[in-house]
C-alpha cells in the first residue's frame, strides 16, 4: 500500500503534478487527491495499485522498512528525466 508521503515524495522526484500522475494512471484527480491525503480517506485498492504501478513504470521504487518508508527513483530513469 502507498502512503500519501510515498505518493507525493515520488510525484517530486519526478517533477510530476497531480494531474500528470492522474493521466499516467489512469485515475481521477479526485480520486488521486484522496489518495494523498492525510485525511484518512477511503481509497479503492484499484486506484492504489494502477497508482503504484504508473509510478513504478516511471522507475520508482518503494521503500518500507521497521525504522520507516521512503521511495527511491532508479539511476537509469533519474538520468532519463533529466535529459532533454
Amino acid at each position: 500500500m502507498i502512503t500519501p508521503r510515498q505518493s507525493r515524495a515520488a510525484r517530486a522526484l519526478l517533477g510530476w503534478t497531480q494531474e500528470t500522475l492522474a493521466d499516467e494512471a489512469r485515475v481521477s484527480l479526485t480520486a488521486l487527491k484522496r489518495l494523498e491525503s492525510e485525511s484518512g480517506l477511503r481509497v479503492h485498492e484499484g486506484t492504489c495499485d494502477q497508482v503504484r504501478r504508473a509510478f513504478e513504470a516511471a522507475g520508482i521504487v518503494f521503500l518500507s522498512t521497521n525504522e520507516g518508508e521512503g521511495v527511491l527513483l532508479t539511476s537509469k530513469q533519474a538520468k532519463k528525466a533529466r535529459s532533454p
